[in-house]
């Protein structure tokens, strides 16, 4: 029977809790964007309800579908014992309630959209079983973040600035995952799924990385011109361009990767944000 005792600590480690701050901040951002300063508290609100429900059923989701596939892996066999199955299905419901709860707080068209974003962000846990691209359908589920916070102040399409945002974030979280990914290499070999570095290899997916990132930084110089922002954001961009290069260089030595995915990447998005206040007040 799959009975696992339930604790605050655990259920956090199997959502990864911590990992929020990558799609967060840039949901925060076009927020702030849209409004040209912070929007009323139905909208941050509604914003934060909808981004942190979406995260937490999208993880929730993902591994109760690789349930079994974790088991095997030695990296996250510990993953289907922090918490019961039960508790994984309450929590990806949950998150489902959350953002559809938080959708229809803020506009009719955020409402209609919310089932599409469920689609989207459930969609990529499946891509591995057929697409070595899983990188990208990762990307798109965390573009659609600073999209969707766009709309929630605005109600309509009025702007290619959230276009340009999600796109630059896309590039960035499939950049980002292919690093993560050299992790499994092997593991995806061996069992048949499928992965940028199983089907390429490693030298490859560093460089595609590196590619992946460079036009994630000319997208987000790209937000900060058509928003209108100046020399502050621009001196957070920079220290974008530097942390990613950093991340380039660590990615290279494998005891560092770790480092490079989450520290160098946290950092990204916390620099976008802080660049977007910065400018705005």
């Amino acid at each position: 029977m799959d009975v696992v005792k339930f604790s605050i600590r655990r259920w956090g480690e199997f959502i990864k809790v911590s990992h929020t701050v990558f799609a967060m901040p840039f949901g925060l951002a076009a927020m702030l964007l849209a409004a040209r300063g912070v929007p009323e508290g139905r909208v941050v609100l509604g914003v934060v309800i909808c981004l942190v429900g979406a995260r937490t059923a999208a993880m929730a989701f993902n591994r109760l579908a690789d349930w079994q596939i974790d088991q095997k892996n030695p990296r996250t066999a510990a993953r289907s014992t922090l918490v019961s199955k039960t508790t994984a299905y309450v929590t990806m419901v949950g998150g489902v309630l959350a953002l559809v709860g938080g959708a229809w707080v803020l506009n009719p068209l955020c409402l209609m959209l919310s089932p599409v974003a469920v689609g989207i962000v459930f969609f990529y846990s499946l891509t591995k079983r057929f697409t070595w691209g899983s990188h990208g359908f990762l990307g798109v589920a965390l573009g659609v973040a600073p999209v969707g916070a766009w709309l929630a102040v605005r109600g309509e399409w009025d702007s290619w600035v959230p276009m340009v945002l999600g796109l630059s974030v896309g590039l960035w979280v499939a950049g980002f995952d292919l690093i993560y990914a050299l992790q499994d290499r092997e593991f995806d070999q061996r069992e048949g799924l499928k992965s940028f570095p199983a089907q390429f290899g490693e030298g490859a997916s560093l460089r595609m990385a590196a590619a992946l990132h460079a036009l994630a930084v000319l997208g987000l110089g790209a937000v900060g011109w058509m928003a209108g922002l100046g020399w502050r954001y621009g001196v957070c961009w920079a220290a974008v361009c530097v942390v990613l290069w950093m991340e380039r260089h660590w990615s290279k030595v494998e005891g560092e990767r770790w480092k490079a995915f989450f520290q160098a990447n946290a950092a990204v998005s916390l620099l976008v944000l802080g660049g977007v206040l910065w400018e705005i007040f």
